[in-house]
């Protein structure tokens, strides 16, 4: 099943001019959410659907694709050594505005158990400064994702 799925992303993943492809930049996104999402030791079925959720709504995908993105990423994280993989390929791809909505969507998982840990925390900013993320606008992405929060 796993290869299946694998096989599935490559070939999307597959670019012709050695570019990343958009579902690469979307794997790469979504990796970098369950990141958050493992901060504090536990993933929850909230953080969970969180992801599912931004995932689906920011890139259009479908349920299937939304799924199958999700287990990739979350593969990749739990393969992965550093963040550094993760960040610099949003870093040469996206504006400095993508990346801060993303970042925003970070603080939003963080945010899904109602409980923002010391652990999620200090990973919040790390990645905004691996992210070339002004701490101004960290911190205003981080007080969006907390209204959206009690909003939901």
């Amino acid at each position: 099943m796993i290869e299946a799925i694998k096989k599935y992303f490559d070939t999307r993943l597959a670019a012709e001019d050695g570019q990343p492809s958009a579902h690469e930049l979307q794997l790469t996104a979504a990796a970098l959410l369950f990141e958050v999402s493992r901060a504090d030791f536990s993933v929850g079925d909230a953080e969970r659907e969180k992801i599912r959720d931004l995932v689906r709504a920011q890139f259009g995908l479908t349920d299937q694709e939304t799924d199958t993105l999700t287990r990739l990423a979350e593969q990749q994280v739990e393969q992965a050594t550093s963040l550094h993989s993760f960040t610099s390929l949003i870093n040469q791809h996206w504006p400095l505005e993508q990346r801060t909505r993303l970042v925003e969507f970070m603080w939003r998982v963080a945010y899904a158990d109602n409980h923002l840990d010391a652990h999620e925390l200090h990973l919040m900013r790390k990645i905004g400064a691996l992210l070339y993320i002004p701490h101004k606008q960290l911190i205003a992405a981080k007080a969006r994702a907390r209204r959206h929060q009690r909003v939901d």
